[in-house]
């Protein structure tokens, strides 16, 4: 029976299909679609053409570059496919740390060389609206703490999809990424001054990349910008995957305001604001918060432990003020760790920062850039060059900072840091970085009552 039904079925279309075919031969030799019409209209395009060539003659143009012009014309946008116009780059930072001194209480305080990024990078914008990004790592894992496994392929640091210019949402990223939460945190790390973000930010209050989605819109003005996301809890880098039935899963949100800003490349004076929350309902009820002097490697100075932990909820302040080649960034945390035994203690933490451009550049700010409201890339007013008869010395940063964090609250003790430096800009994509660290924890951390002194060096580029 439904053989029957299929056989008639396609007969009545095989039908109407005929029906279709012969009313159109009938009004085509009514002349009622007149059939010089296909006629005139070659001529017209012939017409086009042969004035384009006649033209390109005048203007003494080869005949193969005539052909390709005609052919462009003739073939037009709509049949040309849209595709992907991808760019190759790296980022390299080689960093050298040496503890100038350490209390006795302090492990494994040595000296070091370390590769800190190694990477390739390939950006892609395509198709009107879209963008992509896959950043991998080539660079080693943390001294002492790598996993066997970890390194067997590279890790995946960027790795997402993006689509602008959506109606009413605006921007939709969806792979690895940054967690839109914090200003330091969002601020790529080669737009960073220090050699790394501070105590409070990075793996205690702010999260880093992780896998899933986020929405970026802004006023038509850019001054005012809002951003939310949700993704899965600490994907780990190496692995990419997580075979569990809980995943845990994080959802932040970003809002900043820009209440003055000249908008002025060379003397740039604003003023940012902005707030946020980040709420992570962990995948294995296990938290840990632990953080290093502000190097890559090397001992943690304060220390959680494990915590017996269903989720936790951290806030934020934020700002900045730029005022030609001065500038200061600053941010306050408060986090709520809801612990499984019922208690919920707060951490608290903030830094600020300051620096001051002696060749008299400013700090880049974006108001709506890859990550939202960020800072961006600083750019000498002349590049570097050392050669017979001239001589142009980049630019030169003075920094300083103050980091704090306290972990009281879980009997963990409290943590300070002075850092204070220079950068000097040979182009806008190369530079030296020169930091002095200073951290002092009280008798309640891991080591007990401690101050150390660091010097740190860094030579970064990338293309």
């Amino acid at each position: 029976m439904l053989a029957n039904q299929l056989e008639k079925s396609v007969g009545l279309g095989l039908r109407l299909g005929g029906c279709w075919l012969a009313c159109f031969l009938v009004i085509l030799s009514s002349g009622v679609l007149p059939a010089g019409l296909w006629a005139q209209d070659m001529e017209i395009e012939a017409t086009r053409v042969e004035a384009i060539r006649v033209e390109a003659l005048k203007a003494d143009v080869p005949e193969q570059a005539i052909a390709k012009a005609e052919i462009t014309k003739e073939v037009g946008t709509k049949s040309e496919p849209e595709k992907w116009n991808v760019k190759l780059g790296g980022h390299v930072q080689m960093d050298y740390v040496l503890w100038a001194n350490a209390s006795e209480s302090i492990p494994n305080t040595n000296n070091y060389f370390n590769f800190r990024r190694l990477r390739l990078v390939a950006d892609g914008t395509g198709y009107d609206v879209c963008d992509f990004r896959l950043q991998m790592t080539l660079e080693p894992e943390s001294f002492g703490e790598a996993v066997p496994e970890a390194n067997l392929t590279p890790q995946v640091k960027d790795a997402y999809f993006t689509m602008n210019q959506i109606p009413y949402l605006g921007r939709f990223r969806v792979g690895n990424f940054f967690v839109p939460y914090s200003l330091e945190q969002v601020t790529n790390d080669t737009n960073n001054i220090f050699l790394e973000r501070s105590i409070p930010t990075q793996t205690v209050f702010a999260a880093d990349r992780e896998v899933g989605f986020a929405f970026y819109n802004c006023s038509q003005d850019e001054r005012l910008t809002w951003t939310t996301g949700c993704f899965i809890d600490s994907i780990s880098e190496g692995f990419k995957k997580r075979l569990d039935d809980n995943q845990g899963y994080r959802v932040s949100g970003r809002l900043t305001w820009l209440p003055y800003d000249n908008d002025q490349p060379k003397g740039r004076r604003l003023v940012h604001t902005g707030l946020g929350v980040l709420f992570t309902d962990d995948s294995d009820d296990r938290m840990r918060i632990r953080t290093r002097p502000q190097v890559s490697e090397g001992p943690r100075l304060i220390d959680s432990g494990v915590l017996r932990a269903d989720s936790m909820t951290s806030g934020n302040l934020e700002g900045a003020i730029v005022m030609g080649r001065f500038a200061v960034q600053s941010e306050a945390f408060l986090g709520s760790v809801q612990m499984l035994d019922g208690g919920n203690p707060t951490l608290s933490g903030a830094y600020v920062h300051t620096s001051w451009f002696i060749t008299g550049e400013s700090r880049v700010f974006d108001r709506f850039g890859q990550h939202g409201a960020q800072f961006g890339r600083n750019a000498p007013r002349e590049n570097f060059r050392f050669k017979r008869g001239e001589f142009q010395p980049g630019a030169l940063e003075l920094k300083a900072r103050w980091s704090h964090l306290d972990m009281n609250p879980l009997q963990a003790g409290q943590y300070d840091d002075l850092t204070v430096g220079v950068n000097w800009y040979w182009s806008d994509r190369t530079r030296w970085m020169f930091d002095w660290i200073h951290p002092i924890t009280t008798e309640q951390t891991l080591y007990g009552a401690t101050e150390s002194d660091l010097l740190a060096m860094r030579f970064d580029f990338n293309w």
